[in-house]
């Protein structure tokens, strides 16, 4: 991080990131005198047109200060990643069709109401978080996006109606009530923008069970709210590949005050996951963007294990998309997994429901495009054993990432498919 001072005396010179958190009256044009070495710029203010002359600057962001407008034309011609969470963006300019390298844009918290038709041309874009705006419809173009595969709008007007939430209110409405009285939390398991998960002890019935909690907290994450991950989490049904929700806490000290921000806004209790259980990626790095990351460490696959993760994964999709839940973050670093391969698809933080609505029927296909990125990581992961198996389920893993992610979102083949099709690859593995 560094301050005003540092970049008025020269100090930045030659850096590639800069970061100003200090409140700013207006642009510092001395960031214009770091010249091509700059490609990454956070920087606290509103946004200046004077951006668009830094030829080199991939990611720009602005986020939880006020932003309330984007002149035309302002944006650099290289940005890669775009980060305006928690503004008060009403419209986006119509030159946002000119960043053709756009392949991360975060949008959640601001006052959205539409895209402009000029965005359909940023063909790369492959992560976008709309989450919290007032969108009353999605735009036809955004599912002709060929490399779209990670989408959050939950919290707009488009996902309130009946025919979105029906079913996950009567799913969520049948969920236990568990008393805070009868939980003991101890250690903390992990903590996020969204809550602070804890191992926990269950009292009922005379015995006791290890549990985890979740206490939602907070207003809003990049990928959405608290609420809506918490309507998701309870929405979405028991299967053997999601991390089970037990029940929902009712009695906490907090329950029924008003919520604000960092406080209390609910809370689940959760299966515990085995310590045995892993996390099978890394998230994505500034160079990978989207992409997760893996590395020499990461434990090597049998080519039968890894068919199990994936079959796993995409049962718990078929599962999701059958009970009108979009999960948008299906990532390597969102699953766990164990020396056997069962797999545990968890963070539902950009989950959207969107119940028996029609207008979202094409959400799977941008789902199945995540699932083929997972394919190929999975497959990379592999180490083969040299029998005729285990090469043979190689080049069929091969295939059915292709098949998902050709360009034609309604051509890639649904969940459903996609189990049938590796329960087949087990059988043909089985003596790996």
């Amino acid at each position: 991080m560094q301050t005003l001072n540092d970049l008025r005396s020269g100090a930045c010179k030659g850096l590639s990131k800069v970061k100003l958190t200090c409140l700013l009256d207006d642009f510092p044009l001395e960031i214009l005198s770091l010249g091509p070495d700059l490609i990454h710029l956070d920087l606290f203010t509103t946004f200046p047109s004077a951006l668009a002359s830094c030829s080199s600057l991939s990611m720009v962001a602005f986020r939880n200060n006020g932003m309330a407008f984007i002149p035309e034309n302002s944006l650099p011609p290289k940005l890669r990643w775009l980060i305006l969470t928690n503004n008060r963006i009403s419209a986006l300019p119509k030159s946002i069709g000119s960043c053709a390298q756009l392949e991360k844009c975060m949008l959640s918290g601001n006052t959205l109401s539409e895209l402009p038709d000029e965005m359909a041309r940023c063909q790369k874009l492959t992560l976008l978080r709309l989450s919290a705006n007032k969108i009353e419809q999605l735009p036809d173009w955004l599912f002709k996006l060929p490399n779209l595969a990670f989408l959050s709008f939950a919290g707009n007007p488009c996902t309130a109606s009946e025919r979105t939430t029906g079913r996950a209110r009567r799913n969520s409405e049948s969920l236990p009530q568990i008393r805070w009285a009868d939980l003991t939390t101890h250690d903390v398991l992990g903590e996020g923008a969204s809550g602070i998960i804890s191992k926990a002890t269950w009292r009922r019935d005379g015995s006791e069970e290890d549990v985890a909690v979740k206490l939602f907290r907070g207003v809003l994450t990049s990928d959405g709210t608290p609420i809506d991950e918490m309507r998701a989490c309870m929405s979405a049904g028991a299967h053997a590949n999601l991390v089970d929700v037990l029940g929902r806490i009712h009695g906490h000290p907090d329950d029924g005050r008003r919520p604000r921000t960092g406080k209390f806004q609910g809370g689940l209790v959760m299966q515990l996951i085995p310590p045995t259980y892993r996390t099978l990626g890394k998230p994505p790095s500034l160079d990978s963007c989207t992409r997760d990351c893996y590395d020499a460490s990461d434990p090597i696959l049998s080519a039968k294990t890894a068919v199990k993760i994936l079959a796993g994964v995409a049962a718990a999709a078929r599962h999701l998309h059958s009970n009108g839940i979009y999960h948008g973050d299906l990532y390597a670093h969102n699953i766990m997994v164990d020396d056997e391969g069962r797999a545990l698809l968890g963070d539902m933080g950009a989950a959207t429901i969107y119940g028996d609505d029609g207008r979202f029927s094409l959400l799977e296909g941008l789902e199945v495009l995540a699932f083929a990125h997972l394919v190929e990581d999975v497959r990379g992961l592999v180490r083969d054993s040299g029998s005729d198996s285990a090469e043979e389920v190689l080049e069929r893993l091969k295939e059915l990432h292709r098949r998902c992610s050709v360009s034609l979102v309604a051509d890639r083949p649904s969940f459903e498919n996609l189990v049938e099709t590796l329960q087949g690859l087990l059988v043909l593995c089985k003596d790996e």
